[in-house]
Parts: structure tokens; C-alpha cells; sequence
């Protein structure tokens, strides 16, 4: 059964907290947060194909990707890695590249228990407005079918070989 992202986008607030559970240990969370190869199977809609151009998962190192639709659309997304990322968290910027200058600050948290990987994302906006054009851009839809194919990564990275 698959889990569900919780997505908490309170009125007037410039920030967005989403939860959500998965059946994994943390370390493969984590590593499919900050391997490229793993990040270009999982994150976004499934209408779309990501490639990953530059990942360095460390402090002030940059990220971007470009996610492709099947007519050939590119949208582009980048940022900068703050601190130490570690499988206890990582704390980025992201940015789309048709909105430039509107940048979020994403905090991820990963807390396991019993075999099991909570993540917790804060991400704070410039402004409500920042954050409302976010979500009516359809982030929703490409949290909830990304995690989803996390999910599917998962079930595939820790079936045992037959």
C-alpha cells in the first residue's frame, strides 16, 4: 500500500511542511536524495524525464536538473546546498527556472524508526505569494507522483534478487 505525502500550505503563511512516510531505513532515503542517478528515477510527475546536470552534495556546493515532457518542454530547476548535508538532513535552495529570483529555502529532515523513514520538509518562501504560485503551478501533483516513484525505487532497490 502506498503511503501519502502530507502537504500542509496554511493560508497567509509563507512556507509549506510536508510529511511522509516511507518503508525504508533512512540511509536509502537519504542516498536517493543526494545520488543523481537515484534523484533523475523518482523526483517530479511521472509525464515527465528528468536529467541531472550537477549535484555536489556538500557545503556550497550547486544542483540543477531539467525535467522534460514527451513534446520536448524543458523546465529547469537549481540551487545551493547549505551546511553539511548528512542522512539526519540537507538544507537547499531551490529554483525554477521560469521564476527567477523566487527562491525557497528547503529544510529535509529524516527520522527513522524501526526500518522506517519519516521525511520532513520546510520550505520557506519570499513572500505568500511566492508560495501560492508554487502550489497553483502544480507542485502538488509532482510531490505526490515523486514520491510515489520513490516508493517504487524502493520496492525495487530493496527486493531481494530472484
Amino acid at each position: 500500500m502506498m503511503a501519502t505525502t502530507r502537504i500542509d500550505a496554511r493560508p497567509g503563511l509563507p512556507f509549506i511542511d510536508m510529511t511522509r512516510e516511507f518503508a525504508a531505513p533512512r540511509e536509502l532515503i537519504y542516498r536517493a536524495h543526494t545520488d543523481p542517478e537515484l534523484l533523475a528515477q523518482w523526483i517530479g510527475p511521472r509525464r515527465l524525464t528528468t536529467t541531472v546536470v550537477r549535484y555536489d552534495v556538500r557545503d556550497g556546493g550547486t544542483w540543477r536538473f531539467v525535467q522534460r515532457d514527451q513534446d520536448g518542454s524543458e523546465y529547469g530547476f537549481h540551487g545551493v546546498f547549505h551546511g553539511d548535508p548528512s542522512p539526519e538532513g540537507i538544507v537547499q535552495t531551490f529554483e525554477f527556472d521560469g521564476a527567477p529570483g523566487h527562491v525557497s529555502l528547503d529544510a529535509l529532515a529524516f527520522d527513522e524508526q524501526d526500518g522506517r523513514t519519516t521525511l520532513r520538509v520546510h520550505s520557506v518562501f519570499q513572500s505568500v505569494e511566492a508560495r501560492d504560485a508554487m502550489v497553483s503551478a502544480g507542485m502538488e501533483t509532482g510531490v505526490q507522483e515523486g514520491y510515489e516513484r520513490l516508493d517504487e525505487l524502493v520496492e525495487r532497490v530493496l527486493a531481494p534478487a530472484g
